[in-house]
């Protein structure tokens, strides 16, 4: 709903009573990640989690307390991100369909609207890592990506973690193998789009464009592969098992069949992963590859607050769904329970936004794109849900 983009909106702008100008318009840095759930920070209590760079952008922007998806998974809800439409008008329903030619990223908006565009990392919409409309620069790869590029790290306390997708990087259309761990990799190419322009930005280049630069990590979906300086770094902490781990709905009246069918399946904590998984490792190793992704967010942060750029740069994270680790009997997302559908939604920009903000409003991955149009003074097209 549109009221909801407007309540970002509020937020994040301050309001412009005449047209932007090409040296007004703010640089856009959206970072996004996979499967990281609303809690996993460590300004949500968590009892071992450290994100301090993470914590940053809440502590000198805003926190969107009840930021949610519309469908939780991969594919659908980066749809959702990029066209600002619920799935049922975009057209993704899983992690196989493309997303069609006829519909509008909200990128491409930004493009002619005079900004320079720039996509690194998970695509994930289709299997292709093609270049994608919207984007003047773009570095992926096909599918879920890898962790690893060979077998370094691979076995975790004796369970095998298949990497089974090794086509490295479409690097502007060039095949580029992948050299090491993935999150690192991906801020490594983010990084060398970015530099020359917070040069330029800094030097005052007078021909500069603003930028929008669209970071997609792999990190954190399973199965979580830290690299080696994160292994095991949470292996004695505590894990204690969700208090609705044990539900078991009476009878098929209680709930829709399909849940029954999911708690008996690979997704149900009795079957985890057909039984081999032991979701206490699980979870410590989703919080120790969460930590590259926390680093990445500081290395690009760090790199204009250097050049003092950082000021006009709104920088927006979300994840694209949750993650389920026991609560309700299950693992996985794929659901409507809170913890599959609640997302970390952070900002900050400096010249909009008042640092320090908790907004307790529901707000939803259907309203980045609106927000971001709307920030860059771009008018929002009206087809769009958010």
């Amino acid at each position: 709903m549109r009221w909801r983009a407007l309540l970002m909106l509020a937020v994040l702008v301050v309001a412009f009573r005449e047209p932007v100008s090409a040296r007004d318009k703010p640089n856009i840095l959206l970072i996004l990640t996979d499967d990281h759930r609303w809690d996993a920070l460590s300004r949500r209590g968590h009892p071992f989690l450290k994100t301090p760079n993470l914590d940053r952008l809440a502590e000198e922007g805003v926190d969107f307390e009840n930021a949610f998806v519309t469908t939780s998974l991969c594919s659908p809800s980066r749809a959702s991100i990029l066209t600002g439409l619920y799935a049922h008008n975009h057209g993704v329903v899983d992690n196989y369909h493309p997303v069609r030619d006829d519909l509008v990223f909200f990128p491409e908006l930004l493009q002619k609207a005079g900004y320079e565009t720039a996509f690194v990392g998970k695509w994930h919409m289709g299997d292709t890592d093609e270049k994608q409309r919207g984007f003047d620069h773009w570095v992926s790869f096909k599918g879920q990506g890898v962790y690893w590029p060979f077998e370094e790290g691979l076995k975790v306390k004796g369970r095998y973690v298949p990497q089974a997708n090794r086509s490295g990087f479409n690097v502007n259309g060039k095949r580029v193998p992948q050299q090491g761990y993935i999150t690192d990799e991906i801020t490594d190419y983010a990084m060398e789009w970015l530099e020359p322009r917070i040069d330029a930005e800094h030097d005052g280049e007078k021909d500069r464009k603003p930028w929008f630069l669209y970071v997609s990590h792999k990190a954190v979906h399973a199965d979580f592969l830290p690299p080696n300086r994160h292994a095991f770094k949470y292996d004695g902490e505590p894990f204690a098992r969700p208090v609705t781990w044990a539900e078991k709905p009476g009878s098929f009246r209680d709930v829709p069949r399909w849940v029954m069918n999911q708690r008996n399946s690979r997704h149900g904590v009795e079957f985890a992963y057909y039984m081999d998984l032991d979701l206490e490792d699980y979870y410590k190793r989703y919080c120790e590859t969460l930590l590259a992704v926390d680093e990445s967010v500081g290395k690009l942060v760090d790199a204009m607050d250097g050049k003092g750029t950082l000021a006009n740069t709104l920088v927006l994270y979300l994840g694209d769904n949750g993650f389920l680790f026991g609560e309700h009997g299950l693992i996985d997302k794929r659901c409507a329970y809170e913890e599959s559908i609640r997302i970390p939604m952070l900002a900050r920009w400096p010249k909009g936004i008042r640092s320090g903000a908790v907004v307790g409003d529901l707000v939803a991955n259907i309203d980045v794109g609106p927000t971001l149009l709307s920030a860059a003074g771009v008018e929002v097209p009206e087809f769009m849900d958010g």
